[in-house]
C-alpha cells in the first residue's frame, strides 16, 4: 500500500489534548508517536469533518515524510442547527469562551420553549495518510449526548465539561480516561480504525 513501513506515526494536530488521547489509544501498537512539528499549520477549508481530516493527514504526511493520523472533530447541537460543527475549535479564542458562547446561544435558541432541546453529538473523523500524502484509511465515530446548563468536571478539554453522556450520568470532563476512550466519539472512531491499522504494521497479520 505504501513504500515506507508503518513504524512511526505523526499525530496531525497542534492540540495537546488530542495528542494525549491518541497516544493513549495507540499505546499497545508499538508505534513511535510523534507530535506535529511546531509551526506547521494546515488551513481547515473543508465543509465536513471528513474533508478536514483528509486535508490535515495529507499535508502533515507530505511535510514530515512520515505516516500521519489526523482527526477532525467537533460538537453539533441540534437546537443550533448543528453548530458549532466544523467551526467548534474556532467558535471563540479559548475553551472557557467557547463554552460560554455555546451555553448563551443555546439558552437563546430555547427561550420560551416548553421542552428545551439540549440534544447534541460529538463526531470524530479520522484519516490516515502514507508518507506520500495519500489517504489510505478513513473512519468516523459519533457519541450522542446532551448539553449541560453549567460545566462539570476538571478533565478533558474543549467542550468536555458541558457534554453529558446520559447513560453514564457523567460529562466527558468527569469520566475516567479509559471510559471516555471507550464510549467517546474519538474512541468509537478509533475502534473502527484499529483493525486496519494493525494490518499495516510490519508485524501485523499477513491476512486481510
Amino acid at each position: 500500500m505504501a513504500s515506507s513501513p508503518l513504524t512511526k506515526l505523526v499525530i496531525a494536530s497542534s492540540n495537546a489534548g488530542k495528542v494525549r488521547e491518541f497516544s493513549a489509544l495507540l499505546a499497545n501498537l508499538g508505534l513511535e508517536i510523534l507530535a506535529q512539528p511546531e509551526g506547521l499549520e494546515v488551513e481547515e477549508t473543508g465543509s465536513t469533518f471528513a474533508e478536514n481530516a483528509r486535508l490535515k493527514a495529507s499535508a502533515v504526511a507530505r511535510a514530515t515524510g512520515a505516516w500521519a493520523l489526523a482527526d477532525d472533530s467537533g460538537l453539533s447541537v441540534d437546537a443550533l442547527g448543528g453548530a458549532p460543527g466544523v467551526h467548534s475549535a474556532r467558535y471563540a479564542d479559548s475553551d472557557s469562551a467557547r463554552i460560554a458562547r455555546l451555553l448563551r446561544e443555546l439558552e437563546e435558541a430555547n427561550h420560551g420553549a416548553t421542552t428545551p432541546n439540549r440534544q447534541a453529538h460529538f463526531a470524530a473523523a479520522l484519516a490516515l495518510a502514507n508518507p506520500s500524502g495519500t489517504v489510505v484509511l478513513e473512519v468516523e465515530g459519533r457519541c450522542p449526548g446532551q448539553i449541560l446548563k453549567a460545566p462539570r468536571g476538571t478533565g478533558g478539554f474543549g467542550y468536555d465539561p458541558v457534554f453529558l453522556v446520559p447513560e453514564t450520568g457523567l460529562s466527558f470532563a468527569e469520566m475516567p480516561q479509559e471510559l471516555k476512550a471507550r464510549i467517546g466519539h474519538r474512541g468509537r472512531a478509533f475502534a473502527q480504525l484499529a483493525p486496519a491499522l494493525q494490518r499495516l504494521l510490519p508485524e501485523g497479520p499477513a491476512q486481510a
